[in-house]
């Protein structure tokens, strides 16, 4: 819909995702994933990301020195738990406690 009203839209994320990006350029199955503490645990909202997608990069636009004091967004327990109910989110509890990263296969069974 935004690129139909002329917005130029991407889709980033570390989750797993299937045909979710239609048209939509996206880089999707990020890693070092934002949950090992990667790069996109330091993104915040407002920062401005821009994606290549030819290129295949990613790059944040963020001011190098704020980018190196920042660290990685985390959620208290209490969050936590609480981002895991709702809109069916529990159904799939056990995978995202078990699911490797991207570059292990992204596997949730061993």
């Amino acid at each position: 819909m935004l690129q139909g009203k002329g917005f130029r839209v991407a889709l980033v994320t570390d989750g797993r995702m299937s045909g979710a990006s239609g048209k939509v350029p996206a880089a999707i199955h990020v890693s070092p994933e934002a949950a090992s503490g990667g790069p996109l645990a330091l993104l915040r909202d407002g920062d401005l990301v821009r994606l290549d997608a030819p290129a295949g990069k990613l790059e944040a636009l963020v001011d190098a020195a704020e980018w190196s004091q920042r660290r990685p967004a985390t959620l208290a327990d209490a969050q936590r738990a609480g981002n895991g109910h709702g809109v069916g989110r529990e159904l799939f509890a056990g995978m995202r406690r078990n699911a490797l990263a991207a570059e292990e296969g992204a596997c949730t069974w061993l």
